[in-house]
């Protein structure tokens, strides 16, 4: 059974950090990319990053490149979303997705969800 379980949300102040995992399992990590994205009340889900273990391929969306930082562990089939600077707009539910042939930043291109974590940053 194919899982990802997302971790590391929670409140944390304008201008702090937090650092989020998706663990997953019931797949051959390094044949996905691995993906996160958000989703905040009323809006469309966004694509913040993503990246392919197996060729060292990474890529952050404009709107957090230098702010948020996406890395994984193999060994441990975990994928992690480093977030810096964190501002008010950026509250939403955070969530990791994988996808066997995609590539990017599109809902589309994953077929595996993780349940989300909750991400609120207070002014």
């Amino acid at each position: 059974e194919v899982q990802l379980q997302a971790s590391g949300g929670g409140l944390v102040q304008t201008g702090g950090s937090l650092r989020l995992s998706c663990a997953t399992s019931g797949f051959t990590f390094l044949d996905y990319a691995i993906a996160w994205f958000r989703q905040a009340p009323g809006k469309e889900r966004e694509g913040l990053a993503c990246i392919a273990s197996s060729s060292d391929s990474i890529y952050h969306a404009d709107s957090v490149k230098g702010r948020f930082t996406i890395s994984s562990d193999n060994a441990k089939n975990t994928v992690y979303l480093e977030m810096s600077s964190l501002k008010p707009e950026d509250t939403a539910v955070y969530y990791c997705a994988a996808g066997l042939t995609g590539w990017g930043l599109q809902v589309s291109e994953y077929e595996y969800w993780g349940q989300g974590t909750q991400v609120t940053v207070s002014s």
